[in-house]
């Protein structure tokens, strides 16, 4: 997401902020970017995928267009599967496989610094 005050014709670092907790964007705090702009960062997605991937918790979606699911904030897809919301914002949502993706992109990014949690008692 973008911060609403910014100048879309001189946005700045500070001006990207995670969907999910609206840090804003910095050298130390690696982000990424879904459509048309959403953002998780790297604290976000450590959350999420700790509770989806290695806890197998989340929540429920309807997905699939049968309607009552929830949208994905980041590849803004209404999916059958488990998702995680921010406990700071509740409108922002990450799907499993959103989750999944963005983990092994930031994890592969070696200058992020980033690296996916490990199964508790690994």
């Amino acid at each position: 997401m973008h911060n609403p005050q910014a100048d879309k014709l001189n946005m700045r670092p500070e001006d990207f902020w995670c969907d999910f907790c609206r840090s804003a964007w910095r050298e130390d705090l690696p982000m990424v970017e879904g459509h048309h702009g959403s953002l998780i960062c790297g604290r976000c997605l450590t959350v999420a995928y700790g509770e989806l991937i290695l806890l197998k918790g989340g929540e429920a979606s309807g997905g699939a267009g049968g309607g009552g699911g929830v949208t994905c904030t980041l590849c803004l897809e209404e999916r059958r599967e488990r998702v995680w919301r921010s406990p700071a914002h509740e409108e922002a949502a990450a799907c499993t496989r959103c989750v999944r993706q963005a983990a092994t992109a930031l994890d592969r990014d070696a200058e992020s610094g980033w690296k996916k949690p490990a199964a508790p008692g690994a």
